[in-house]
């Protein structure tokens, strides 16, 4: 394989495991709380991580200046991606969400052309609408009431998705000078130390410190949080520096409209949840979307 297409791979595996990310996160739910549910997650893919550097297959050589480089990547994913969509998602439908989230490939394009100078031809454009009109045209059909959301719970929304965006672009912009476990690494310590540090500061105010570790006695917890940590937090992010290595931001941000499809499907295969029309409608425009962009002939231009 050409590293193109390994990068095309790595796409469409990160995509893969982002869909069915979100059947393990409901049932973490049901043991954790939001907060605690990103803690445990963050702190296994941390450990699982720092395997190779104990054994000694691989070294970190990053000093203070580099970490501080580093740092904005890491503060936007997944520190401010989580974040605002936990709470944006407290204040807002999930529809309405959904859709927002959605535009994560246009919000890409538009940062990747302003601070990388990639030019993405009229194909490409039209491709990416394409993509995210079928994931915007599927939450629609599904409804919602537009009481349960509130301004802020969508403007923390369009924040978690801009955070998104903005990953991309400077991870595109940060690769050639830091290795991919680098990167990787530093991103899931952030995270780690983000998210452990809120819900502590929370169990703390509640007297609740013992539900921190109670979800670990549950049984049916375990097998969804290792793979969260493991495949959709360690994996995601090694499989999307990857790609974006390689590939331009705004092709590798449209793979995530490809996860909804797979996440519907997901639902219908293994929560026996119904398939309507409008659903395959749409995600034969996602689909058609994903691939037209990465067919298309133009070529790359950026400097970092």
């Amino acid at each position: 394989m050409t590293s193109t297409q390994k990068a095309y791979s790595a796409a469409f595996l990160y995509a893969a495991i982002i869909g069915f990310s979100f059947l393990f996160v409901k049932i973490t739910l049901a043991f954790a709380s939001p907060l605690d549910s990103l803690a445990h997650r963050f702190t296994l893919s941390l450990l699982a991580a720092s395997v190779p550097l104990a054994i000694g297959k691989l070294k970190l050589t990053l000093r203070p200046k580099d970490l501080l480089a580093i740092l904005p990547i890491a503060l936007l994913y997944p520190t401010s991606f989580f974040a605002f969509q936990v709470f944006g998602l407290a204040h807002a439908a999930s529809s309405e969400a959904g859709i927002i989230q959605a535009c994560i490939p246009v919000f890409t394009m538009i940062l990747a052309s302003a601070f990388l100078k990639e030019r993405s031809t009229l194909q490409q454009k039209l491709a990416i609408l394409l993509s995210t009109g079928g994931v915007i045209f599927i939450f629609l059909m599904k409804g919602s009431s537009t009481s349960e959301s509130s301004l802020l719970g969508l403007t923390l929304i369009l924040l978690s998705a801009l955070s998104s965006a903005g990953y991309n672009v400077l991870v595109r912009k940060m690769n050639r000078r830091f290795s991919l476990f680098e990167l990787t690494y530093v991103m899931l310590a952030i995270g780690f130390i983000a998210f452990n540090s809120a819900a502590l500061v929370q169990h703390l105010s509640d007297h609740t410190v013992q539900a921190y570790f109670e979800p670990f006695s549950e049984p049916g917890f375990l097998l969804p949080i290792l793979y969260l940590s493991l495949l959709s937090s360690l994996g995601t992010a090694l499989l999307s520096n990857y790609a974006l290595s390689i590939l331009k931001a705004s092709q590798v941000s449209v793979f995530v409209n490809l996860a909804t499809v797979i996440t519907l499907f997901a639902g219908v295969a293994f929560l026996n949840e119904q398939l309507q029309g409008y659903v395959l409608l749409g995600a034969a425009f996602i689909v058609i979307g994903v691939i037209w962009t990465q067919l298309s002939p133009g070529k790359l231009k950026a400097r970092s």
